[in-house]
């Protein structure tokens, strides 16, 4: 094929790739230009997750109408005149892309008036392609309405994820310019349902409020502008106070200049001012904002303009890790002490319904394997059920108590390779660091982590129960409150059958509220707010497709297991031993991560020098 020119409409629609990679980047470039244009209120709406219509509404200075059409061509921009201005931008758009952009695979309708005109213009772009055009009487400010995303280019729309989805990570972005631009009220509506407002006060804790709730909203701690003060870069934001943590990065927000960015090097300074503070992989909630000269930043890295260059990284590096540090340890509460679970558990029962078959059927194969019973062969050569045995209600302090011996198995089943998922009869020796368990087998030394050795235990425990539709429950004396942020607040409302169905009775309490009135036994003891915050955590972009029971209990597990350095009992570890010796999979943890090592005698021998 000889070398020539694309036409116009394929590097438009090349180009736009770069900027428009799903809904979240169309409601980003317009509230960008909103900001740009000095508005004070700014409202989104959406249908279909973005892909039906994202329509943007603010009350800034608007387009001049002699300028509306031009507004649209590619590399048109008022933020910028000559190539100098390049070293020092201040606004949050400027190269000139992003309407041009979204105009060449959408149905754009732009309705703007600008403050110094009687009147305003209404403009219909399809396809990068001007077919209408009228004078209109609106206010002052511009709306834009997108149709149709994606209507032109089958294969990037294909690819789009669920509405969930896409409405999550709208709901991400605007909740962090949300509380980054506290003075501007926003407005977010998802299918004729208001999922976020503010008030535009200037009110950061009132934001937080509104875009956290009230349980982690009130909890974070504002770091002092006296930090920084005196230096060229200032820190300021809210972080969260030792006793709150998340099972991952999403709750780290960083702003540079006014403008969200991902950048890993300041994520791990704030991750590394929590050092020794929080328990082993749990990460921190903070919203930081770095404040430096326009020369010192150069935002012109990326095409969606999410990611910077520091003149001197090493500098902003140091200084956001000391203000978050110092804002911890000086202001931080005590954590919590740490509260033991509760492992009651119903009897297993045999079941063939037709619920539990559809349950059955949900699941991985991993956890089918543990949800099945299991059989042995009787005197008479018939197979007989085996399941593991329910145990009595569980003493307040420690979580472990005695259960009824299983019946010894005839045959040890064996896994693909040969080897026996079970394990042998072990004799506990003792705990060692306080997070490992040290027992005598007759092929050596077994080291068994008690954390990820309890998860098993309850997982196999409250998936069975799942499964049999008998998971005891707990009703709490008051219906707990709970407040979630946005978008988790929104992803839990999904959740409320299989947690139903899980033994947690919630149910919605207002926007971003809801009241949890009863849980599973077995986590009596637990913070509900604690609990549901982990669960709300979404897995849509995990590979591993799973049920959401399975989802939920591995979660639910997770929290209620005993954790490192916690000190436990002779009776305690050798009944978890025992428990564990009756698992179907006691080798690893139901997240995959192994729960013993085994140190065989000959290896033991060859390190006296005895081989």
């Amino acid at each position: 094929m000889p070398i020539h020119l694309l036409s116009e409409d394929v590097a438009a629609r090349i180009a736009a790739g770069e900027v428009v990679e799903r809904p979240a980047s169309v409601v980003k470039e317009l509230v960008e230009n909103s900001l740009d244009a000095g508005a004070t209120r700014v409202e989104v709406e959406t249908r279909g997750g973005g892909r039906e219509l994202i329509r943007v509404r603010d009350n800034g200075t608007g387009i001049p109408t002699t300028e509306v059409e031009l507004a649209f061509r590619r590399h048109a921009t008022s933020k910028l005149e000559s190539a100098a201005d390049l070293e020092t931008i201040a606004t949050l758009g400027f190269r000139g892309e992003a309407l041009a952009s979204i105009a060449s695979v959408s149905r754009v309708t732009c309705l703007t008036r600008h403050t110094t005109e009687d009147t305003g213009t209404r403009l219909r772009i399809e396809g990068g392609e001007v077919v209408a055009r009228a004078t209109v009487g609106r206010p002052h400010g511009t709306e834009l309405l997108i149709e149709d995303l994606f209507y032109n280019v089958p294969a990037r729309r294909k690819f789009l994820q669920s509405e969930r989805t896409e409405r999550n990570h709208i709901d991400a972005f605007l909740t962090r310019y949300a509380i980054a631009y506290p003075h501007i009220a926003f407005s977010l509506v998802h299918d004729g349902r208001e999922i976020l407002a503010t008030s535009g006060n200037g009110n950061a804790p009132e934001t937080l409020l509104n875009v956290y709730g009230m349980d982690l909203g009130t909890s974070l701690l504002e770091i002092p502008e006296a930090i920084t003060a005196q230096e060229a870069i200032r820190v300021s934001g809210f972080v969260g106070p030792t006793s709150v943590h998340r099972a991952n990065r999403g709750y780290i927000t960083l702003f540079v200049n006014g403008r969200w960015v991902q950048d890993l090097r300041l994520t791990y300074a704030i991750i590394q001012a929590y050092h020794t503070l929080l328990p082993v992989k749990r990460f921190p909630v903070a919203f930081v904002s770095v404040t430096l000269p326009v020369a010192d930043v150069d935002v012109n890295v990326h095409p969606a303009k999410t990611e910077v260059r520091f003149r001197d990284g090493d500098a902003v590096f140091r200084v956001v890790q000391r203000a978050v540090r110092a804002t911890v340890i000086d202001e931080a509460p005590a954590a919590r002490a740490w509260e033991s679970p509760s492992t009651v558990f119903s009897e297993g029962v045999a079941s063939s319904d037709t619920a539990m078959r559809a349950r059955l059927a949900a699941l991985t194969p991993a956890a089918r394997q543990i949800a099945l019973p299991q059989t042995e062969t009787s005197a008479e050569g018939a197979p007989s059920a085996v399941f593991i045995q329910g145990t009595p209600p569980a003493s307040p302090d420690n979580g472990l108590t005695p259960t009824t011996p299983q019946p010894p198995k005839t045959e040890t089943p064996k896994t693909a390779s040969g080897v026996s998922p079970t394990l042998p009869p072990l004799r506990v020796i003792g705990q060692a660091a306080t997070m490992v368990i040290i027992a005598e087998g007759p092929e050596g030394i077994y080291l068994i982590d008690q954390h990820a050795a309890h998860e098993r235990v309850l997982y196999e425990r409250l998936i069975t129960a799942w499964m049999q539709g008998q998971v005891a429950t707990q009703p709490l004396l008051k219906p707990e409150p709970v407040s979630l942020p946005v978008a988790e607040a929104a992803y839990l409302e999904e959740l409320l059958p299989a947690l139903l169905a899980l033994g947690m009775e919630v149910e919605v309490f207002g926007p971003g509220a809801f009241l949890v009135r009863s849980v599973p036994a077995l986590l009596a003891n637990l913070s509900p707010a604690d609990l549901l915050a982990d669960i709300a955590v979404s897995d849509e972009q995990s590979p591993i497709h799973t049920a959401l029971e399975e989802m939920i209990v591995r979660r639910i597990c997770k929290r209620a297991a005993v954790k490192a350095g916690q000190v436990l009992s002779r009776e305690e570890t050798e009944q978890l031993v025992r428990d564990l010796e009756r698992t179907a999979n006691p080798r690893t943890c139901p997240h995959g991560r192994p729960t013993i090592v085994q140190i065989g005698v000959e290896q033991l021998i060859r390190q006296f020098g005895r081989g």
